[in-house]
């Protein structure tokens, strides 16, 4: 067998609808698009949001707010999850990829403050809040500002 010998199975295949043909065609007259009215006009497209004229949801609906575009979204971790490493880790952004504790880096790592620690760790992050900077520090750890 050949690839030109293939044939699809019977019905799989259907001949298209030729509409505006004839009467005979069985789609004749108004081509399947019964009497009158916007969806039997020529280039008629109506789009999904359209409610017939009424004014639609998304204009009556009051708008309020701002979104600010340039919003920088950090990943967190706080310092109880950071108490299960070893003394002396290094931790990293990609070390606590690899852990599970941040799913996604985003805009990059902050830590904040919420827990006890109680181990000396050397931490590497883009932002770590005031709190936390003093728990490390007390505990006899370091902190690196990634990208200052």
């Amino acid at each position: 067998m050949r690839l030109h010998e293939l044939k699809a199975p019977v019905g799989a295949r259907r001949d298209r609808k030729r509409v505006g043909r004839g009467t005979g065609s069985g789609h004749g007259k108004t081509s399947g698009k019964g009497e009158k009215g916007q969806k039997a006009r020529s280039g008629a497209h109506i789009h999904p949001w359209f409610e017939g004229g009424q004014m639609p949801l998304h204009r009556r609906v009051p708008k309020r707010g701002f979104t600010n575009r340039f919003r920088q979204v950090y990943a967190i971790v706080n310092l109880k999850d950071l108490e299960r490493l070893d003394t002396g880790t290094k931790v990293t952004p990609g070390l606590l990829r690899e852990m599970g504790l941040v799913r996604d880096l985003r805009a990059g790592l902050k830590v904040l403050a919420e827990g006890v620690l109680t181990k000396p760790l050397s931490i590497s992050a883009h932002r770590f809040s005031k709190h936390a900077t003093e728990k490390i520090l007390a505990a006899g750890g370091k902190i690196e500002v990634i990208g200052a």
